[in-house]
């Protein structure tokens, strides 16, 4: 017995760091994806909460199984590196998911979302840190800010993709608000860069000039320009190999991750903007939309993306230093951190994007510029600080020391409150508006002999006036189309064929029941039309439902789409 618990002991002794984060990264993904459905689809909890709570379970301060934080002196490059590969993968992956020449088309509104969001939410958010930590002085508070400025794709996707976000958010919605935290995601070095080199070096006009040359010519735009060319370098390039027959299907559903990290390192290595720059990559890649047709039916794109983001988040649950939310010598109090944490989603986006939503055509009212402005992230930008800063004494001997010791504790505290605001958001939302929501099937076969059982209410059916947008969404559900109408959206499964048809139905009472879209079929003869199989999917949260129950008056029955002309 004795031999045999020394052995067991010796055994504990040599389980490695990597075994036990392969163990709990592996362990999540099969455990949730055998559920991943139900927790997704029914109650709108997504990867980035959970991984993130399961993080936090078995991180230092509740199973001390796996602890990043005692890695070492890599830790904080070790912590750079992971959000730097999520990170880029996420906005390559934004860049080539978007519609083609999405940005050229969008760009006056991404500018207004992105330059003067970013530098309200900059200068107040310097404002409010130093009025809650005095320690700080301006320029330090600015330093802290700029980590806070960006909004993260991936956090981001937590609204912006799903069931919930194809149902309740509309289309140009969803894709200002991914391009948006593509672009300034990668335009934080910028306002990092100008705090860093204020608080290091000596003269302001050194400073200033540094940041001009290097945060701005040398990482913004050398960044965005080297992935450009990239991007439509390596288009060119598989649009030749497809032609001539030399690469394969998996091949460009492969070439999804390593163009992301073939142009990120590339960008990393010249000391170019990394995130930019796989940004700015995958929007050319995919700009005449030959990359897109070539991946679109594939899922292993939204698998890397998807055990990317366990990883990342599990990480960061079990990195949160929990310990140093409470640091008197600091200053640093989970009281201070709750307010500002409440004072930044308040402020630091919203004010300005209802001042400003009537310049961005994709926001249509008052309401979406409301839902467009929270968003916060910046695990990164803070790893990145740190090593721009200097190593902190204890005590910190300088302003530069002491901001080394307080920017991760209060950044990565704004990090956990955003990821269970907008992570929990929409479930708390949901739960509490009562959507009825159902899925209905309809299989519709109409002749023109068969006209005596068309039901009363689809006499005030009427064309909708205006083509709606197709768009293919990120989900699983793939080759749709959808048809969004204020909150309310329809897709279609049927087949490309032509300009669609979009017809409006409503009931007697005049309430709108369904939104429905079809593409043109052939037609034999003028007296006998081609038979239409129809698969609608609908959301309907008006005065009746679509389903069992329904009133005679507003239920759907049978459809007749006009006949293509």
């Amino acid at each position: 017995m004795g031999f045999m618990a020394g052995s067991f002991t010796a055994l504990l002794h040599v389980v490695s760091a990597p075994g036990l984060a392969y163990i709990c990264l592996g362990g999540f993904v099969v455990l949730f994806s055998m559920v991943s459905l139900l927790v997704k689809e029914k109650f709108y909890i997504n990867e980035v909460v959970l991984g993130t709570a399961f993080g936090i379970i078995i991180g230092p301060h509740v199973a001390n199984v796996f602890t990043p934080r005692t890695w070492g002196p890599l830790q904080n490059t070790i912590t750079l590196e992971v959000m730097r590969i999520v990170l880029a993968t996420g906005l390559f992956a934004v860049g080539v998911e978007l519609p083609g020449a999405y940005m050229k088309e969008h760009a006056k509104s991404l500018l207004i979302m992105v330059v003067p969001t970013m530098a309200f939410g900059w200068v107040v958010v310097a404002g409010i840190i130093q009025a809650l930590f005095p320690e700080l002085n301006y320029v330090s508070s600015l330093c802290i800010a700029a980590c806070l400025t960006p909004t993260d794709p991936v956090t981001c996707a937590a609204i912006t993709r799903g069931k919930f976000a194809t149902k309740h958010v509309p289309v140009n919605i969803r894709q200002i608000l991914s391009a948006e935290s593509a672009a300034n995601d990668g335009l934080a070095y910028p306002f990092l860069a100008i705090s860093i080199y204020l608080t290091v070096e000596t003269s302001v006009r050194t400073a200033l000039g540094k940041w001009f040359l290097v945060g701005w010519l040398y990482q913004v735009i050398l960044g965005t320009v080297l992935g450009a060319v990239l991007g439509l370098l390596f288009s060119k390039l598989m649009k030749i190999s497809h032609k001539r027959g030399f690469i394969d299907r998996e091949s460009y559903v492969a070439q999804y991750l390593a163009l992301a990290i073939f142009t990120m390192g590339i960008a990393s290595t010249i000391g170019a903007d990394d995130l930019l720059a796989a940004f700015a990559a995958g929007s050319a890649i995919s700009w005449d939309g030959h990359f897109n047709v070539q991946t679109e039916d594939d899922v292993f794109s939204s698998v890397i993306d998807y055990v990317l983001n366990c990883g990342c988040f599990i990480y960061i649950g079990a990195w949160l230093p929990f310990d140093a939310y409470n640091s008197a010598e600091y200053g640093i109090t989970p009281w201070k951190l709750v307010l500002l944490m409440i004072t930044i989603l308040v402020l630091r986006r919203i004010p300005p994007l209802l001042a400003l939503y009537k310049f961005v055509p994709e926001i249509t009212s008052w309401k979406e510029a409301l839902f467009s402005g929270h968003f916060v992230s910046a695990v990164f930008v803070s790893a990145l600080a740190l090593t721009r800063l200097p190593t902190p004494e204890d005590p910190p001997a300088n302003q530069a020391q002491y901001l080394a010791a307080v920017i991760q504790p209060i950044v990565s505290f704004i990090v956990l409150g955003s990821i269970i605001v907008h992570g929990l958001s929409i479930p708390f939302f949901n739960m509490g508006r009562g959507v009825h929501s159902h899925t209905v099937s309809l299989t519709m076969t109409w002749t023109s002999r068969n006209r005596a059982t068309v039901p009363d209410w689809v006499l005030w059916a009427r064309r909708a006036p205006d083509v709606v947008e197709s768009a293919v969404d990120e989900d699983v559900e793939r080759g749709s189309t959808r048809t969004p109408k204020d909150t309310n959206e329809s897709a279609v499964n049927i087949p490309d064929t032509g300009p669609p048809d979009v017809l409006t139905f409503e009931d007697v009472h005049g309430d709108v029941v369904s939104v429905m879209t079809r593409r043109h079929s052939r037609v034999i003869d003028d007296s006998s039309p081609e038979l239409v199989h129809v698969e609608a999917i609908d959301n309907h949260t008006g005065p009746g439902n679509l389903g069992n129950g329904a009133s005679d008056d507003n239920q759907i029955k049978n459809v007749r789409f006009p006949t293509a002309q």
